[in-house]
């Protein structure tokens, strides 16, 4: 089986937003909260986040009826629980927050294309589509999920030597 080697364009079929937006947004928030956490100091190296230290973001996925809602402070991210407003609002299909994820399309293609609107903050919106784009994650490649690579990479390791220092 040949996996895509791009996401196809997509978008929601309109009940899954009128679903979402009944849905409490606290599950999924705290599960963006929970991958923001894990790729700081790894992926999302510390120093450049710093000017959004008290900055409250609230991320907005149109098709799937999502607004989720986060601030970045001292020891990580955290969910926002208060209606209160946002210093940057990001609206988007779910299709283009993949896109942007898997670095089919930068934050600029997006944004000029329409697809991806910045709210709010537009120094603060700035600052995060450049930490976007500095990120260095490596290409999405669907066909290293094939049963076969895993299993290639599994015997890899297994049966790699093992160093013991002395």
């Amino acid at each position: 089986m040949k996996l895509p080697t791009r996401l196809p364009d997509f978008t929601l079929p309109a009940p899954f937003a009128r679903l979402g937006e009944r849905l409490p947004q606290l599950p999924p928030t705290l599960a963006l909260v929970a991958t923001l956490n894990a790729a700081l100091g790894r992926l999302l190296p510390r120093e450049p986040l710093e000017p959004l230290l008290g900055k409250r973001f609230t991320l907005r996925v149109t098709d799937a009826g999502m607004t989720l809602r986060f601030a970045y402070g001292e020891r990580g991210f955290r969910p926002v629980l208060d209606g209160g407003p946002a210093d940057l609002t990001m609206t988007a299909r779910s299709r283009d927050y993949l896109a942007l994820l898997l670095r089919e399309e930068d934050a600029d293609t997006l944004f000029f294309a329409r697809r991806l609107l910045m709210e709010g903050d537009t120094e603060l919106g700035l600052l995060v589509k450049n930490t976007l784009d500095g990120i260095d994650l490596p290409r999405f490649d669907p066909a290293r999920l094939s049963p076969r690579e895993i299993l290639a990479r599994l015997r890899e390791r297994l049966v790699a030597p093992t160093h013991h220092g002395a």
